[in-house]
Protein backbone atom coordinates (compact mmCIF):
# COMPACT_ATOMS: atom_id res chain seq x y z
CA UNK A 1 0.00 0.00 0.00
CA UNK A 2 2.46 2.39 0.72
CA UNK A 3 5.37 3.51 -1.40
CA UNK A 4 7.54 4.53 1.08
CA UNK A 5 7.70 1.44 3.30
CA UNK A 6 7.63 -1.73 1.42
CA UNK A 7 9.67 -2.57 4.55
CA UNK A 8 7.00 -2.76 6.70
CA UNK A 9 4.62 -4.91 4.35
CA UNK A 10 5.37 -8.32 3.34
CA UNK A 11 5.01 -9.51 -0.33
CA UNK A 12 3.16 -7.23 -2.69
CA UNK A 13 2.22 -7.72 -6.05
CA UNK A 14 3.20 -4.98 -8.92
CA UNK A 15 -1.01 -4.39 -9.56
CA UNK A 16 -3.71 -5.66 -8.46
CA UNK A 17 -4.34 -10.30 -7.90
CA UNK A 18 -7.70 -11.13 -9.45
CA UNK A 19 -9.48 -12.16 -6.25
CA UNK A 20 -12.77 -12.80 -4.72
CA UNK A 21 -15.63 -9.74 -4.34
CA UNK A 22 -16.71 -7.84 -1.98
CA UNK A 23 -19.59 -9.98 -1.41
CA UNK A 24 -17.79 -13.45 -2.24
CA UNK A 25 -15.28 -12.56 0.80
CA UNK A 26 -17.66 -11.30 3.53
CA UNK A 27 -21.58 -12.78 2.50
CA UNK A 28 -22.93 -9.38 2.03
CA UNK A 29 -22.67 -6.42 -0.45
CA UNK A 30 -20.74 -3.50 0.80
CA UNK A 31 -22.43 -0.61 2.20
CA UNK A 32 -20.39 2.56 0.27
CA UNK A 33 -16.70 2.47 -1.52
CA UNK A 34 -14.62 5.27 -1.82
CA UNK A 35 -11.30 5.81 -3.71
CA UNK A 36 -8.12 8.86 -3.51
CA UNK A 37 -5.41 9.38 -6.09
CA UNK A 38 -1.66 8.82 -5.87
CA UNK A 39 0.23 12.27 -6.06
CA UNK A 40 3.01 13.42 -7.73
CA UNK A 41 4.84 16.24 -6.09
CA UNK A 42 6.35 18.92 -8.78
CA UNK A 43 8.20 20.49 -6.77
CA UNK A 44 9.16 21.34 -2.99
CA UNK A 45 10.98 18.01 -1.42
CA UNK A 46 11.85 17.89 2.00
CA UNK A 47 10.00 21.05 2.95
CA UNK A 48 6.73 19.90 4.22
CA UNK A 49 7.54 18.94 7.93
CA UNK A 50 9.95 22.01 8.08
CA UNK A 51 6.45 24.03 8.28
CA UNK A 52 7.38 25.19 4.19
CA UNK A 53 5.97 25.12 0.71
CA UNK A 54 5.02 22.07 -1.90
CA UNK A 55 3.21 21.83 -4.90
CA UNK A 56 2.05 18.07 -5.42
CA UNK A 57 -0.19 17.22 -8.77
CA UNK A 58 -2.72 13.90 -8.48
CA UNK A 59 -2.19 11.33 -10.95
CA UNK A 60 -4.50 8.78 -12.43
CA UNK A 61 -4.01 5.82 -10.51
CA UNK A 62 -6.22 4.95 -7.38
CA UNK A 63 -6.58 3.60 -4.13
CA UNK A 64 -10.35 1.99 -3.73
CA UNK A 65 -11.92 1.12 -0.78
CA UNK A 66 -15.11 -1.05 -0.40
CA UNK A 67 -16.65 -1.04 2.90
CA UNK A 68 -19.47 -2.75 4.67
CA UNK A 69 -20.62 -1.53 8.74
CA UNK A 70 -20.09 -4.07 11.15
CA UNK A 71 -21.61 -3.95 14.99
CA UNK A 72 -18.87 -5.91 16.84
CA UNK A 73 -16.48 -3.50 17.39
CA UNK A 74 -13.75 -5.25 14.63
CA UNK A 75 -12.20 -4.60 11.59
CA UNK A 76 -11.61 -6.69 9.05
CA UNK A 77 -9.44 -6.02 5.88
CA UNK A 78 -8.13 -7.84 2.75
CA UNK A 79 -6.22 -6.10 0.14
CA UNK A 80 -6.03 -7.34 -3.61
CA UNK A 81 -2.07 -6.05 -3.49
CA UNK A 82 -0.71 -8.98 -1.74
CA UNK A 83 0.80 -11.77 -3.73
CA UNK A 84 -0.98 -14.05 -1.29
CA UNK A 85 -4.14 -12.07 0.03
CA UNK A 86 -5.80 -13.01 2.74
CA UNK A 87 -8.14 -11.62 5.22
CA UNK A 88 -6.34 -9.50 8.56
CA UNK A 89 -8.88 -8.92 11.81
CA UNK A 90 -7.94 -6.35 14.82
CA UNK A 91 -9.89 -4.96 17.72
CA UNK A 92 -10.94 -1.56 17.82
CA UNK A 93 -8.91 -0.29 20.42
CA UNK A 94 -6.73 -2.76 20.16
CA UNK A 95 -4.19 -1.65 17.76
CA UNK A 96 -1.02 -2.05 17.56
CA UNK A 97 1.99 -1.51 15.49
CA UNK A 98 3.58 -4.52 13.36
CA UNK A 99 0.90 -5.85 11.00
CA UNK A 100 2.94 -4.81 7.66
CA UNK A 101 -0.01 -3.23 5.63
CA UNK A 102 -2.62 -3.38 7.83
CA UNK A 103 -0.51 -0.38 9.97
CA UNK A 104 -2.19 1.95 7.56
CA UNK A 105 -5.61 0.54 8.68
CA UNK A 106 -4.82 0.39 12.47
CA UNK A 107 -3.83 3.71 11.84
CA UNK A 108 -6.79 5.33 10.46
CA UNK A 109 -8.88 3.47 13.14
CA UNK A 110 -6.76 4.71 16.16
CA UNK A 111 -6.29 8.41 14.62
CA UNK A 112 -10.08 8.73 14.52
CA UNK A 113 -10.48 7.31 17.99
CA UNK A 114 -8.56 9.78 19.22
CA UNK A 115 -9.87 12.48 17.93
CA UNK A 116 -13.30 11.72 19.52
CA UNK A 117 -15.43 9.49 16.27
CA UNK A 118 -16.48 6.68 17.44
CA UNK A 119 -17.34 3.70 15.04
CA UNK A 120 -18.59 -0.08 15.64
CA UNK A 121 -16.50 -2.18 13.36
CA UNK A 122 -16.50 -2.16 9.20
CA UNK A 123 -15.23 -5.27 6.53
CA UNK A 124 -13.37 -3.51 3.70
CA UNK A 125 -11.87 -4.64 0.37
CA UNK A 126 -9.14 -2.55 -0.69
CA UNK A 127 -7.40 -2.21 -4.40
CA UNK A 128 -4.88 -0.32 -5.75
CA UNK A 129 -3.34 1.16 -9.12
CA UNK A 130 -0.58 3.67 -7.34
CA UNK A 131 2.71 1.78 -7.94
CA UNK A 132 4.51 0.81 -4.50
CA UNK A 133 8.05 2.14 -4.00
CA UNK A 134 8.36 5.10 -6.64
CA UNK A 135 7.46 7.82 -4.17
CA UNK A 136 3.91 8.77 -5.17
CA UNK A 137 2.39 8.43 -2.15
CA UNK A 138 0.02 4.79 -2.08
CA UNK A 139 -0.08 5.20 1.51
CA UNK A 140 -1.48 8.83 1.63
CA UNK A 141 -4.01 7.52 -0.90
CA UNK A 142 -4.93 3.81 1.24
CA UNK A 143 -5.49 6.10 4.24
CA UNK A 144 -7.51 8.87 2.56
CA UNK A 145 -9.84 6.09 0.55
CA UNK A 146 -10.32 4.32 4.08
CA UNK A 147 -11.26 7.73 5.97
CA UNK A 148 -13.35 8.58 3.32
CA UNK A 149 -15.22 5.08 3.11
CA UNK A 150 -15.66 5.47 6.77
CA UNK A 151 -17.17 9.00 6.83
CA UNK A 152 -19.98 8.28 4.31
CA UNK A 153 -20.13 5.05 6.27
CA UNK A 154 -20.58 6.30 9.14
CA UNK A 155 -21.51 9.74 8.73
CA UNK A 156 -18.64 11.30 10.31
CA UNK A 157 -18.19 14.89 10.69
CA UNK A 158 -15.14 15.61 9.42
CA UNK A 159 -13.57 17.86 6.51
CA UNK A 160 -11.40 16.91 3.66
CA UNK A 161 -8.34 18.60 5.61
CA UNK A 162 -9.41 17.02 8.57
CA UNK A 163 -9.12 13.46 6.50
CA UNK A 164 -5.39 14.83 5.70
CA UNK A 165 -4.69 15.53 9.34
CA UNK A 166 -6.02 11.89 10.22
CA UNK A 167 -3.87 10.32 7.88
CA UNK A 168 -0.74 11.81 8.77
CA UNK A 169 -1.48 10.87 12.20
CA UNK A 170 -2.33 7.49 11.70
CA UNK A 171 1.27 6.94 9.77
CA UNK A 172 3.09 9.60 12.20
CA UNK A 173 1.70 7.82 15.65
CA UNK A 174 1.30 3.98 14.42
CA UNK A 175 3.36 3.22 11.27
CA UNK A 176 6.10 5.19 12.87
CA UNK A 177 7.06 7.37 9.77
CA UNK A 178 7.87 10.97 10.74
CA UNK A 179 6.28 12.23 7.25
CA UNK A 180 4.90 15.83 7.08
CA UNK A 181 1.40 16.51 5.90
CA UNK A 182 2.01 16.79 1.84
CA UNK A 183 1.25 13.42 0.65
CA UNK A 184 -2.38 13.16 3.01
CA UNK A 185 -3.46 16.80 1.80
CA UNK A 186 -2.37 16.18 -2.05
CA UNK A 187 -4.63 12.55 -1.48
CA UNK A 188 -7.39 14.39 -0.27
CA UNK A 189 -7.66 17.76 -2.03
CA UNK A 190 -5.53 17.26 -5.87
CA UNK A 191 -6.68 16.61 -8.76
CA UNK A 192 -4.81 15.76 -11.94
CA UNK A 193 -4.75 19.12 -13.93
CA UNK A 194 -4.38 21.58 -11.03
CA UNK A 195 -1.64 21.66 -9.23
CA UNK A 196 -1.71 21.82 -5.39
CA UNK A 197 0.05 24.63 -4.06
CA UNK A 198 0.06 24.25 -0.09
CA UNK A 199 1.46 26.28 3.09
CA UNK A 200 2.20 23.06 5.02
CA UNK A 201 2.36 25.33 8.28
CA UNK A 202 -0.92 26.65 7.96
CA UNK A 203 -2.70 24.57 5.43
CA UNK A 204 -3.78 27.56 3.00
CA UNK A 205 -3.59 26.13 -0.39
CA UNK A 206 -4.95 27.37 -3.67
CA UNK A 207 -5.16 24.96 -6.84
CA UNK A 208 -2.41 26.00 -9.89
CA UNK A 209 -3.87 24.81 -12.97
CA UNK A 210 -0.93 22.96 -15.42
CA UNK A 211 -0.04 25.61 -18.32
CA UNK A 212 -1.94 24.10 -21.54
CA UNK A 213 1.26 23.42 -23.43
CA UNK A 214 3.07 21.67 -20.83
CA UNK A 215 3.39 17.60 -20.37
CA UNK A 216 4.17 15.58 -17.12
CA UNK A 217 5.49 12.28 -16.68
CA UNK A 218 6.75 9.88 -14.53
CA UNK A 219 8.82 7.38 -14.45
CA UNK A 220 9.90 4.72 -12.04
CA UNK A 221 14.09 4.31 -11.69
CA UNK A 222 13.10 0.83 -10.23
CA UNK A 223 14.85 1.21 -7.48
CA UNK A 224 12.55 1.34 -4.18
CA UNK A 225 13.31 3.89 -1.13
CA UNK A 226 12.13 3.29 2.32
CA UNK A 227 11.04 7.14 4.50
CA UNK A 228 11.00 5.02 7.47
CA UNK A 229 14.52 4.07 7.49
CA UNK A 230 16.84 5.97 9.35
CA UNK A 231 18.11 8.41 6.60
CA UNK A 232 14.82 9.79 6.18
CA UNK A 233 14.62 9.86 9.80
CA UNK A 234 18.13 11.84 10.02
CA UNK A 235 17.34 14.23 7.61
CA UNK A 236 14.15 15.34 9.72
CA UNK A 237 16.44 15.20 13.26
CA UNK A 238 19.00 17.59 11.37
CA UNK A 239 16.48 19.99 9.93
CA UNK A 240 15.25 20.31 13.53
CA UNK A 241 18.82 20.83 14.52
CA UNK A 242 19.59 23.35 12.01
CA UNK A 243 16.84 25.14 13.25
CA UNK A 244 17.16 25.31 16.86
CA UNK A 245 20.85 26.55 16.49
CA UNK A 246 19.50 29.45 14.03
CA UNK A 247 17.10 30.28 16.54
CA UNK A 248 13.73 29.21 14.79
CA UNK A 249 10.92 27.59 14.98
CA UNK A 250 11.22 25.81 11.83
CA UNK A 251 13.67 26.41 8.30
CA UNK A 252 10.42 27.55 6.88
CA UNK A 253 11.37 30.77 9.24
CA UNK A 254 14.12 31.74 6.86
CA UNK A 255 14.77 32.85 3.55
CA UNK A 256 17.17 33.91 0.96
CA UNK A 257 18.14 37.09 3.06
CA UNK A 258 19.02 34.62 5.82
CA UNK A 259 21.72 32.31 3.50
CA UNK A 260 24.56 34.12 5.04
CA UNK A 261 23.57 32.41 8.68
CA UNK A 262 24.35 29.21 7.38
CA UNK A 263 28.14 29.65 7.53
CA UNK A 264 27.83 29.77 11.59
CA UNK A 265 26.25 26.01 11.33
CA UNK A 266 28.60 22.52 11.20
CA UNK A 267 28.69 20.20 8.33
CA UNK A 268 25.75 19.23 6.63
CA UNK A 269 23.57 20.95 8.66
CA UNK A 270 24.37 24.11 6.86
CA UNK A 271 23.14 22.00 3.56
CA UNK A 272 20.11 20.64 4.75
CA UNK A 273 18.89 24.02 5.57
CA UNK A 274 20.11 25.58 2.37
CA UNK A 275 18.21 23.17 0.76
CA UNK A 276 15.16 23.72 2.51
CA UNK A 277 15.34 27.50 2.36
CA UNK A 278 16.34 27.53 -1.56
CA UNK A 279 13.67 25.26 -1.77
CA UNK A 280 10.94 26.55 -1.08
CA UNK A 281 12.07 29.78 -2.92
CA UNK A 282 11.83 27.42 -6.08
CA UNK A 283 8.16 26.67 -5.05
CA UNK A 284 7.00 30.26 -5.24
CA UNK A 285 8.74 30.68 -8.34
CA UNK A 286 7.55 27.79 -9.88
CA UNK A 287 3.71 28.87 -9.38
CA UNK A 288 4.36 32.15 -10.51
CA UNK A 289 6.39 30.52 -14.21
CA UNK A 290 2.99 28.36 -13.77
CA UNK A 291 0.65 30.98 -14.00
CA UNK A 292 2.75 32.98 -16.61
CA UNK A 293 2.93 30.02 -18.92
CA UNK A 294 6.73 30.19 -18.63
CA UNK A 295 7.99 26.58 -19.03
CA UNK A 296 11.35 27.40 -19.77
CA UNK A 297 11.93 28.75 -16.07
CA UNK A 298 9.93 26.06 -14.31
CA UNK A 299 12.38 23.33 -16.39
CA UNK A 300 15.19 25.62 -15.11
CA UNK A 301 13.49 25.10 -11.50
CA UNK A 302 13.23 21.20 -11.57
CA UNK A 303 16.61 21.07 -12.32
CA UNK A 304 18.08 23.27 -9.78
CA UNK A 305 15.41 21.52 -6.94
CA UNK A 306 17.02 18.11 -8.36
CA UNK A 307 20.55 19.05 -7.96
CA UNK A 308 19.84 20.56 -4.44
CA UNK A 309 18.31 17.68 -3.14
CA UNK A 310 21.43 15.41 -4.70
CA UNK A 311 24.22 17.84 -3.47
CA UNK A 312 22.98 19.61 -0.57
CA UNK A 313 20.10 16.83 0.85
CA UNK A 314 21.77 14.16 -0.38
CA UNK A 315 18.77 11.94 -0.62
CA UNK A 316 19.32 11.14 -4.41
CA UNK A 317 20.93 8.02 -5.92
CA UNK A 318 23.09 7.49 -9.21
CA UNK A 319 20.46 5.18 -10.52
CA UNK A 320 18.27 8.24 -10.12
CA UNK A 321 20.59 10.88 -11.43
CA UNK A 322 21.24 9.03 -14.50
CA UNK A 323 17.77 8.92 -15.04
CA UNK A 324 17.07 13.07 -14.46
CA UNK A 325 20.33 13.48 -17.21
CA UNK A 326 18.47 10.97 -19.92
CA UNK A 327 15.12 12.89 -19.31
CA UNK A 328 17.47 16.19 -19.73
CA UNK A 329 18.62 14.87 -22.62
CA UNK A 330 15.48 14.25 -24.58
CA UNK A 331 14.25 16.70 -27.17
CA UNK A 332 10.93 18.60 -26.08
CA UNK A 333 11.74 18.01 -22.10
CA UNK A 334 12.02 21.28 -20.33
CA UNK A 335 13.52 19.64 -16.94
CA UNK A 336 13.32 16.53 -15.04
CA UNK A 337 14.22 16.20 -11.16
CA UNK A 338 13.26 13.10 -8.19
CA UNK A 339 10.43 13.43 -7.12
CA UNK A 340 9.25 11.15 -3.32
CA UNK A 341 11.50 10.98 -0.44
CA UNK A 342 14.59 9.97 -1.80
CA UNK A 343 17.15 7.06 -1.81
CA UNK A 344 15.46 5.58 -5.24
CA UNK A 345 11.94 6.09 -6.40
CA UNK A 346 10.45 7.95 -9.46
CA UNK A 347 11.31 11.24 -11.37
CA UNK A 348 8.83 13.86 -12.90
CA UNK A 349 9.83 15.65 -16.15
CA UNK A 350 8.27 18.47 -17.57
CA UNK A 351 7.90 18.49 -21.14
CA UNK A 352 5.75 19.82 -24.20
CA UNK A 353 2.33 18.93 -24.13
CA UNK A 354 1.08 15.90 -26.12
CA UNK A 355 5.04 14.90 -26.22
CA UNK A 356 4.56 12.70 -22.29
CA UNK A 357 3.63 9.24 -23.58
CA UNK A 358 6.73 9.10 -25.88
CA UNK A 359 8.51 10.78 -24.41
CA UNK A 360 8.35 8.80 -21.34
CA UNK A 361 8.97 5.73 -23.56
CA UNK A 362 12.08 6.83 -24.73
CA UNK A 363 13.56 8.38 -21.51
CA UNK A 364 12.27 4.94 -20.13
CA UNK A 365 14.21 2.57 -22.58
CA UNK A 366 17.70 4.28 -22.74
CA UNK A 367 17.52 4.23 -19.03
CA UNK A 368 17.44 0.24 -19.63
CA UNK A 369 19.74 0.06 -21.66
CA UNK A 370 22.43 2.20 -19.48
CA UNK A 371 21.42 0.78 -16.36
CA UNK A 372 19.67 -2.55 -16.73
CA UNK A 373 17.02 -1.67 -14.45
CA UNK A 374 13.33 -2.33 -15.54
CA UNK A 375 12.46 1.02 -15.71
CA UNK A 376 8.86 1.99 -16.25
CA UNK A 377 6.68 5.38 -17.31
CA UNK A 378 4.03 5.55 -14.75
CA UNK A 379 2.40 8.53 -16.48
CA UNK A 380 0.73 9.04 -18.52
CA UNK A 381 -1.04 5.77 -17.69
CA UNK A 382 -0.71 2.40 -19.97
Amino acid sequence: MSDPREAREGAVAEAPVAGPSFAELYGRPPQTAADAPGRVNLIGEHTDYNGGFVLPLAIPQRTRVELAPRRDGRVRAWSANLKEPRSEEYALGGEARGRRWLDYVQGVTAALAAAGHAIPGCDLRIESEVPLGAGLSSSAALEVAVLRALRQAFDLAISDVEIARLGQRAENDLVGAPVGIMDQMAASLADERRALFLDTRSLHYERVPLPPAAGIAVIDSAVPHHNVASEYRTRREECERAAALLGVPQLRDLDYHDLWRLAALPDPLDCRARHVITENARVRAAVTAMQSGDLERLGQLFVASHESLRDDYEVSVPEVDRLVDIARAEPGVYGARMTGGGFGGAVVVLCAAGRAREAGDRITAEYRRQTGRPGRRLVPME
